[in-house]
């Protein structure tokens, strides 16, 4: 799932290539995908592109005056940008993996495509970005608040600080992958619980936020969005490295399954060493 870091680069790219440039036509595929009908989304026809930001992991394209198309892309969606496309007829419905296709006036443009059989990208035109609801809902930016807007913020919900820490809600970009990688950094195990974290151990999970976050902000910001993702998994220490040692420790990195996700740690920067058991299985050790 594209987070905080990967979303920003894509909204750097866009201002970089697709900004400045008139929209032709902007095509649905897949009708599941478009949340909104008012304004329609042909109202984008003869408009700019004026810019391109994020809020969270939400993509936003700013289009004209006081239009943006908003998408979230979940877990299995990506942004393809094409300088030019091979063929100028509409989109048919249900065209594969492609959801939504934005076509410029020079030819180029960008498909939003999502992978596999569940379709959980959503699709926003809107006049305020404040009218798509995953953005009303949302806390603070990760990179936006100091130490203890942050030590408040995960203190607010008593929990798992790994269940916390991707809560939307609670603090807005940090998903499962980057979430793994910040309580490694951290030295933190994943099932800490908040309302026990004392505020040394907290101030050192901020820290670590900030630089997981900006070194992967560095990296990614610069990078076409088709080499983002491989940028991505070339950072990572212990997220989807299961089986692998740990660059710090040299242990093995460790893997707790769920039913619809996963997440990975090392036991001996994080756990004491002890490994944690599977969920499903057996208590978790903290």
């Amino acid at each position: 799932m594209p987070e905080l870091p990967e979303v920003e680069a894509l909204a750097a790219f866009l201002r970089e290539r697709a900004a400045g440039h008139t929209i032709d036509r902007i095509e649905v595929s897949s009708l599941s995908a478009l949340k909104t009908f008012d304004p329609p989304i042909t109202a984008a026809a003869g408009q700019p592109i004026t810019g391109a930001s994020r809020h969270g992991k939400f993509l936003d394209v700013h289009i004209g005056e006081d239009l943006h198309l908003i998408t979230h892309l979940a877990r299995a969606g990506w942004l393809h940008y094409r300088d030019a496309f091979n063929a100028k007829t509409p989109l048919k419905p249900g065209s594969g993996p492609i959801a939504v296709r934005v076509r410029l006036d020079d030819e180029s443009g960008f498909d939003l495509t999502e992978a596999g059989t569940k379709k959980s990208l959503a699709a926003y035109f809107v006049k305020d970005p404040r009218l798509v609801p995953g953005i009303s809902r949302l806390g603070p930016d990760a990179l936006a608040v100091n130490a203890d807007e942050f030590a408040a913020a995960m203190r607010s919900r008593k929990g798992q600080i790994k269940g916390v820490l991707t809560d939307q809600t609670i603090l807005a970009g940090v998903g499962n992958a980057y979430s793994d990688e910040i309580l490694h950094a951290a030295k933190m195990s994943p099932f800490a619980l908040t309302s026990k974290i004392p505020d040394e151990a907290m101030a050192r999970l901020h820290a670590a936020m900030r630089t997981v976050l900006t070194d992967a902000v560095a990296r990614s910001v610069g990078q076409k969005a088709a080499t983002l993702k491989s940028e991505k998994r070339s950072g990572l220490a212990v997220h989807a490295r299961t089986g692998l040692p740990c660059p710090v420790c040299g242990d093995t990195v460790r893997e707790v399954s769920f039913a619809d996700t996963s997440l990975q740690y090392c036991p001996t920067c994080q756990t004491n060493g002890k490994p944690l058991a599977d969920r499903r299985l057996s208590k978790l050790v903290r």
